[in-house]
């Protein structure tokens, strides 16, 4: 245990961190299913994602005190395989000589590449890791889809307005961990209103005006912050509506808002690899083959603003920015492959048309494989009058190429196949 001494080194925002799931304030449908699983002894690998300042990393932290489980933690940023399999050969001792699972703590965890994330595998799906990961990502995104299954996503929402009032006035409230300072409900109200949702940015901002005296007021609050609102209001943007607004602005055409919430993440320090995947994504995802270079610019950008870093990337990632949403847009090859997927995972697509298959090994002519087909090269226009499809999806159509840019071109050229195939 921490003397008072220690205690107080630490920042208001850590020494009031709950210690329970009774002195947690705010996300209550999510305390009630982890207090179930608590409860039952039924703790999973899960992964906590929301916006800063939610209690993503205090949530981790209470589940894995309540687990009667050895406890390990790592910093993503920080770690590398090595302490992923010095953690995972402790859990085996842990296992074998006190017959304990072992929680392991990953903070940040979007930063893992995926061969991190692949040592973990194994050892999560057989139970002797519990996985317990904290992240402001979208794990959709930042995580390999073999983790992902093995986990529970929890999303953490921004902490509501009395949420903050309520965590405020329990820092005021404390006489061991809070501070020893008065301060009038209005000005606990702007603290509250500027945090937007973020419990540590509002816990900061209340312990630097308790350096003033002892008796706040809304004029220190003022004076505190005044031209500082920006920067509070900036880190208090909604990651996930602004990254929202800035790839809806680039598929809807508007280079001038795409540029304007470019700038909001940029400023708000974003990540600039985060930006440019999103870049790329709506490259491949709403232009298309409408405009192929655009993938092809995103690609570019992506290498090129990670090359530079900023401040000079913030050109590179206008640049294409700008490009994607001027360009035409179409998302036919994404709505193509999401239709040929549901077929294969929802219907029997029979077998590969003989005359396809590889008839490169010995004994495969023997069975017929390649029997029959028509090299395209042989013929005018490479469009030869063959089946490719499985019998089953012979009249399957995936990719539909719209009237937009290049992909009009695209479209009328493969009208020339589609008259001999349908």
């Amino acid at each position: 245990m921490e003397d008072s001494a220690q205690q107080l080194f630490k920042p208001l925002a850590e020494r009031m961190r709950p210690r329970s799931l009774d002195e947690f304030i705010g996300q209550s449908a999510i305390i009630n299913q982890i207090k179930h699983a608590i409860g039952s002894a039924r703790i999973t690998s899960m992964i906590f994602f929301g916006p800063p300042g939610s209690g993503k990393t205090t949530l981790a932290r209470i589940v894995a005190d309540s687990s009667d489980s050895a406890f390990r933690k790592l910093n993503a940023a920080l770690s590398g395989v090595a302490d992923i399999r010095a953690v995972i050969s402790d859990a085996d001792a842990q296992r074998r000589l006190n017959n304990r699972r072992t929680i392991l703590f990953i903070d940040e965890i979007h930063r893992f590449n995926k061969s991190q994330q692949d040592v973990l595998l194994p050892y999560v799906e057989d139970g002797r890791l519990i996985l317990i990961g904290a992240t402001t990502e979208n794990p959709f995104f930042e995580v390999n889809a073999a983790l992902l299954s093995r986990v529970r996503l929890i999303r953490l929402t921004r902490l509501t307005v009395d949420d903050i009032k309520k965590i405020l006035r329990a820092a005021l409230d404390d006489p061991e961990r809070g501070l020893d300072v008065s301060i009038d409900d209005q000005s606990i109200g702007i603290i509250a209103d500027v945090a937007d949702g973020d419990a540590r940015m509002a816990l900061n901002i209340l312990e630097q005006l308790s350096t003033v005296g002892k008796n706040i007021t809304v004029e220190d609050l003022k004076n505190l912050i005044g031209e500082r609102v920006r920067l509070f209001d900036k880190k208090g943007d909604n990651h996930y509506d602004v990254t929202s607004a800035f790839i809806k602005s680039m598929r809807g055409s508007d280079p001038d808002a795409a540029i304007h919430y470019l700038a909001r993440l940029i400023d708000g320090g974003e990540d600039i690899n985060f930006i440019a995947r999103r870049i790329v994504i709506c490259a491949a995802e709403d232009v298309g083959n409408a405009a192929p270079m655009a993938l092809v610019l995103a690609n570019a950008a992506a290498q090129a603003a990670q090359f530079v870093g900023l401040p000079e990337a913030r050109i590179i990632l206008a640049q294409a920015v700008t490009y994607i949403a001027s360009a035409p847009k179409s998302n036919a090859a994404y709505l193509a492959i999401d239709a040929a997927l549901d077929d294969v995972r929802s219907k029997n697509c029979g077998e590969v048309p003989k005359h396809l298959r590889d008839a490169h090994y010995k004994g495969a002519k023997a069975l017929g494989h390649g029997k029959g087909y028509r090299y395209p090269h042989d013929f005018d226009g490479n469009f030869v009058e063959q089946q490719y499809l499985p019998s089953a999806l012979a009249d399957a159509k995936y990719y539909r190429p719209t009237d937009n840019g290049v992909e009009k071109q695209l479209g009328e050229r493969l009208k020339q196949f589609w008259r001999k195939r349908f």
